[in-house]
């Protein structure tokens, strides 16, 4: 099982009831596999916030409960987080966070444990698949043993590497009674202030319990160099090192314990605090005046390896075989036939401000379309647009749009429509309805009238979402046709009041959508004018000076059609 695979049957196993996630690359596939549990409820929520408020609903009712969620997810959920810290649980609550060293899809490299430390919660981090499991169980075993909610930290290499894991019969594990309780679960200031003082006594009962548990290990090779690590740092060391050195291996991270690093440090000549991204370790350790060597040689930037920690501590590389093959890198593209790539051709042709948001169609910035300009977060481009608009005026309303995803939309875009129609700046903000939540592989969102398990659910009309929040104008175009693209934006920019464009076509790769026989290339009419290389379609190339297209990439979207002046693309 890949981790994520590994950590849905830990939820199943230990009788958890609800899972509640938002998707977010790589955390997206625990939810996906524990959806096929019929014993667990679960449910994709609009954002990270709603999830972790609707696991915790299901804890105080006094079930097991989970939320999942990707390193910046966590700080869409961070308000409930730091809260749900001093009401602490009634049935267990786990809360699984996908970092992600080396930025493979996220927008920055944040180390959870931060927030860990910060809100005073219960931290725990598996190092491969079959911990993934039985960290899992051990964390609802764990909130319920010390009121408190335990986040589980996985890795982008931790999620999606794999391992035998062995599998083991449900826990049947009753609800538990709810008993109202307004000094534990309502969080006024009278009755905060003592759940405060309940918070800093659990930390220091945890901590002392992580002096001798069993999630955190030491192995005794030698005397002369310790290492202390943790998640999948300690499989690169071990996989470097081997039984050459020592370890001391960390499940609990969060709080970390005292006298166990004492005593590990004094009995090794040498120690090196290995782990990835910030020195939360490190600097524990040094807190304690432990001499140790850390970030000074292994520094806060990106994923470790194994040959990384060979080259820092012996000098030499790790040799992996590579079978004779030269796997040429492919960037990051929009697929051919994407929806989006329509849209985005024109407002690089019309030279558009454009405040960009997170999903697939960030890769509108990339060459040759280059027709985007800021990503910050989830929801932020149309908030930020009207900032940017506020303070240039009618010098930027009619040269700049937001763009945003329907999921994204839904996820945190909403509030932030609702400030432009509301505080009135002429905003043109442009929804890419792809009919589904398409960067992390194809999950439903309200607006796609489906639930999790596929079955019918409410659908979310964004045209009378829209105006209903205060905008009074709202149209419809199709990103196939680029004339009608065109019209509408140039228009809508125009207007002096707020507008939303909803640019609507499925996504490419979704099952159900019937594609057009693939185009071809009169060579004989191309005039290597390479219009049509200006969409960035991964479908067109050049080859001995004319245009050519993959037939077996082209869906047949028709839009390198309607840029050919020479008719030279036909069907």
């Amino acid at each position: 099982m890949i981790g994520n695979e590994a950590f849905a049957r830990g939820l199943y196993e230990a009788g958890c009831n609800l899972a509640s996630s938002y998707p977010g690359t790589p955390s997206t596939e625990i939810t996906e596999f524990v959806a096929k549990y019929d014993e667990v409820y679960a449910e994709w929520a609009p954002n990270e916030k709603v999830a972790m408020e609707v696991a915790i609903g299901a804890s105080i009712a006094g079930a097991r409960s989970f939320c999942a969620m990707k390193h910046v997810g966590l700080n869409v959920a961070a308000d409930p987080l730091y809260t749900v810290s001093y009401t602490g649980v009634n049935g267990g609550l786990v809360i699984g966070v996908a970092d992600d060293p080396g930025m493979h899809s996220s927008q920055n490299e944040q180390d959870s444990r931060h927030h860990a430390i910060a809100s005073k919660v219960m931290m725990v981090e598996p190092s491969n698949s079959v911990e993934c499991k039985d960290f899992v169980k051990r964390a609802f075993e764990l909130s319920e043993q010390f009121d408190t909610p335990v986040i589980v930290r996985l890795s982008t290499r931790v999620a999606h590497s794999q391992n035998s894991v062995e599998l083991c019969e449900r826990e049947q594990v009753e609800i538990k009674e709810y008993v109202k309780n307004p000094a534990k679960y309502v969080m006024m200031p009278a009755n905060a202030k003592g759940r405060h003082v309940f918070v800093e006594q659990r930390m220091a009962d945890i901590a002392a319990f992580a002096e001798n548990c069993d999630l955190n290990k030491v192995e005794y090779n030698s005397d002369e160099i310790g290492v202390i690590t943790s998640g999948a740092a300690y499989e690169y060391a071990k996989e470097a090192l081997g039984n050459d050195v020592s370890y001391l291996k960390l499940g609990i991270v969060n709080p970390l314990p005292v006298e166990i690093f004492k005593d590990f440090c004094a009995k090794h000549k040498k120690v090196y605090v290995i782990e990835e991204l910030d020195g939360i370790i490190e600097n524990h350790c040094k807190a304690l005046g432990l001499d140790i060597v850390g970030k000074e040689i292994f520094g806060l930037i990106g994923e470790l390896s194994p040959s990384i920690i060979a080259s820092k501590l012996l000098g030499k590389e790790v040799e992996y075989d590579d079978f004779g093959e030269n796997v040429p890198v492919r960037p990051p593209v929009m697929c051919a036939g994407c929806p989006h790539r329509g849209l985005f051709y024109v407002l690089s042709k019309l030279k558009l401000t454009v405040s960009g948001d997170i999903g697939c169609y960030t890769l509108g910035a990339s060459a040759p379309l280059s027709a985007m300009d800021t990503t910050i977060c989830m929801g932020a481009s149309i908030s930020a647009l009207h900032g940017f608009n506020k303070v240039r005026k009618e010098q930027s309303e009619k040269t700049s749009v937001a763009v945003i995803g329907d999921s994204t939309f839904m996820h945190s875009g909403i509030t932030g429509l609702v400030n432009i129609a509301y505080n009135a700046t002429n905003s043109t903000v442009i929804i890419l309805d792809n009919s589904i939540t398409g960067m992390t592989g194809h999950q439903q969102n309200p607006t796609t009238g489906k639930n999790l398990k596929g079955d019918v659910a409410a659908k979310v009309w964004l045209e009378d979402l829209c105006k209903a929040v205060g905008i009074n104008r709202v149209r419809v175009v199709d990103p196939y046709n680029l004339a009608q693209t065109e019209e509408a934006v140039r228009e809508e920019v125009a207007i002096a009041e707020p507008s939303v464009i909803i640019s609507r076509r499925p996504c490419a790769l979704l099952k159900y959508v019937k594609h057009n026989a693939p185009l071809k290339v009169d060579s004989d009419k191309c005039r290597t004018c390479k219009m049509c290389m200006k969409l960035g379609c991964p479908a067109i190339s050049i080859k001995n000076g004319k245009a050519v297209i993959d037939g077996t990439q082209c869906v047949g979207c028709g839009i390198c059609k309607e840029l050919c002046k020479f008719d030279a693309i036909c069907e």
